[in-house]
């Protein structure tokens, strides 16, 4: 008599629901032995291969996934400027040297003052010395011939258009004879690490959506985020496309551009 048979398969009890269906077709078919063994080794066959081959197929999708660049862009102003200026002084002796120093310093400060910049934005830095010494054919003779003084000076404030506007007209100072030297002032924005975050999360959406265009096209949905990573911040002057890869931080310019960029990987259902 022929006995039909299905097994349904659980995880960990393939091996003893097969020996259970050899055990009771032996008991029916001793007199068939060849045909027996026949007929187990082909169903234990396709237990296993069935088996195998579904979690084959199931690892194989969900491995399934999408790298997308997101990315996003937001003009920002400085609210912040540092401008650093200085004058010198040099003499035949160390005293008068530095006595026209001092003349220049109280004449930079009067100035500064005059246009509205008050003391506790003004750093004054150590004056720095320097001995100028005779040289002849590229070696010096010992012989001292002058004494050269710097003072620098620093204005740090949020008035930033005040002090764009100061640092042109300084040349005034130049004008009466002071040789005062204007560095390019520094333009800064100080709300740089709440608006990390709020750069990230635009990128991050930005990320998804162009997954989301990409499987659409195949009929596929966009899943769970499987990594994530995130590049460094551009910085740069308005609508310019200076990139570098370890990041830029434009200071020259009042008004610039943030750029954040993050790569995202999405599984694909």
């Amino acid at each position: 008599m022929r006995r039909i048979f299905k097994l349904k398969v659980h995880k960990g009890n393939i091996i003893r629901l097969i020996r259970e269906e050899m055990t009771s077709f032996m008991e029916e078919n001793q007199r068939f032995p060849q045909l027996f063994w026949g007929m187990a080794i082909l169903s234990a066959s396709l237990v296993v291969g069935s088996t195998i081959g579904s979690y084959a197929i199931g690892r194989l999708r969900s491995r399934d996934v999408l790298t997308v660049i997101g990315s996003a862009k937001r003009p920002i102003r400085s609210d912040y400027v540092v401008w650093r200026s200085s004058v010198s002084a040099q003499q035949p002796t160390l005293r008068e040297s530095y006595q026209q120093l001092k003349n220049y310093t109280d004449r930079v400060l009067a100035y500064l003052k005059s246009q509205g910049i008050p003391d506790n934005a003004i750093i004054l830095n150590a004056v720095t010395t320097e001995v100028i010494n005779e040289t002849i054919n590229g070696f010096s003779t010992g012989k001292v011939l002058s004494y050269r003084l710097v003072q620098s000076f620093s204005v740090s404030s949020q008035e930033v258009d005040r002090i764009a506007k100061l640092a042109q007209t300084s040349s005034e100072l130049i004008n009466e004879g002071i040789p005062f030297n204007s560095e390019p002032p520094e333009y800064i924005y100080t709300q740089l690490s709440e608006l990390r975050v709020e750069m990230i999360n635009e990128a991050t959406k930005d990320a998804k959506k162009r997954a989301d265009a990409i499987v659409s096209v195949t009929g596929n949905r966009v899943g769970a985020v499987r990594n994530a990573e995130t590049d460094v911040f551009q910085i740069t002057r308005r609508f310019s496309t200076d990139v570098s890869n370890s990041g830029s931080y434009d200071t020259s310019t009042i008004e610039k551009d943030i750029t954040a960029v993050v790569a995202i990987t999405f599984t694909v259902n």
